[in-house]
């Protein structure tokens, strides 16, 4: 099965892609799925009560209506922001390669700094006056040399990175929509960044970002640059949830040494320890950057394949026994197919029609659980 050709989509199908996405249930590994069996948004949306159905959900799919989803891209619209599907042109293309890549982006204003090179810097929220210093320097030899600085607009060390890459060029992936100030205290340098650079969101406008959407943004600020430096970071801290998706993106992870005396530090040097590269300077970015390709593909990873839809009574049978072996715990979705004897299509099937029935979770590695 060959990936969908790069083209841009008509307004009816970005609506589409939109109501797909925002489905509860489809992430964005199904949402390529049901794309690759059905061969449309609007086909996918269309059978997607039967699918959840056969997996034992009774409420029908909360599917946001196409009225409003309209409202919000001409209000977008208004803002001078657009959204762009992740098989059109102008998505950006390391992102893209990712495998849970945003089906579809918000995005304003200046969306050519998507084809220029990239790199991530994130840090501590509450950084020390050094590591806002070092931060604010690496962004501008960054950025001298080239490159767009990509961050995540937050207190401390975020800022410092964007403030000081206001001359070459800088990306600011948020939590919330577009349209939200967040931290109230970067309203301006927000406004500024929008007006004169690019604020990119997966979530709809009017979102108030919570805890659980900054996962979710930091793995978009890693998949749109091949490499990210964190400057201070705890060892529990939303920094290394940047930095450990972008591992798995095959993207470069480089680390500011600190004081071993200083908690601020106990992240990145932890880094280092696991094999990032230590920096001190923009060089060091530089020289393994411009030393290794670049991603260029252009559509998000091709999804695996589903069976035959007339394939039903296949499934049916194998339902009980992909059932049997699923619990809470975490299985990598290759040790079904082998331990249950079954085709991976089925499987996958099957684990496609649970998950949209609110009963299966999808976790890193290819691994599935049942919701407790």
């Amino acid at each position: 099965m060959n990936a969908p050709a790069r083209r841009v989509l008509t307004d009816e199908e970005r609506i589409d892609w939109l109501r797909l996405s925002r489905t509860a249930q489809v992430g964005p590994i199904t949402f390529y799925a049901l794309i690759a069996r059905y061969g449309s948004a609007r086909a996918a949306l269309e059978e997607l009560p039967k699918l959840a159905a056969r997996a034992g959900r009774a409420k029908p799919a909360a599917i946001p209506p196409a009225g409003e989803i309209r409202r919000e891209v001409e209000r977008a619209a208004r803002l001078g922001a657009r959204y762009i599907a992740a098989h059109e042109p102008e998505y950006p293309q390391s992102l893209a390669a990712i495998e849970d890549a945003p089906p579809v982006i918000v995005a304003g204003r200046n969306i050519a700094l998507f084809e220029r090179p990239a790199v991530a810097i994130v840090g501590a929220r509450n950084a020390s006056m050094n590591g806002r210093k070092m931060a604010a320097r690496l962004a501008a030899d960054l950025g001298e040399a080239g490159f767009v600085v990509v961050s995540g607009l937050a207190r401390g060390i975020d800022t410092e990175a964007h403030k000081a890459s206001l001359a070459y060029g800088t990306v600011a992936v948020v939590a919330g929509g577009v349209d939200i100030v967040y931290p109230p205290e970067n309203r301006e340098l927000q406004a500024r960044i929008f007006e004169e650079h690019c604020i990119v969101a997966e979530a709809p406008l009017g979102t108030e970002p919570m805890a659980r959407h900054f996962p979710r943004r930091n793995r978009i600020i890693s998949g749109l640059t091949p490499g990210v430096v964190v400057v201070e970071a705890a060892k529990h801290s939303g920094s290394l949830i940047t930095a450990t998706p972008g591992v798995r993106q095959g993207r470069e992870v480089f680390a500011v040494p600190g004081s071993p005396l200083d908690p601020r530090a106990q992240g990145t040097n932890g880094l280092i320890r696991d094999g990032a590269t230590l920096t001190e300077t923009a060089d060091d970015v530089l020289r393994v950057l411009t030393s290794r390709p670049i991603s260029r593909r252009h559509s998000p990873p091709e999804p695996l394949p589903l069976p035959e839809r007339n394939g039903e009574p296949e499934i049916e049978d194998a339902r009980k026994v992909i059932l049997e072996a699923l619990s809470p715990v975490p299985v990598a979705v290759d040790e079904l197919v082998r331990d249950c004897q079954v085709s991976l299509p089925v499987v996958l099937t099957i684990l496609l029609e649970l998950e949209l029935a609110g009963r299966l979770e999808r976790q890193a590695g290819q691994r599935v659980s049942l919701v407790p």
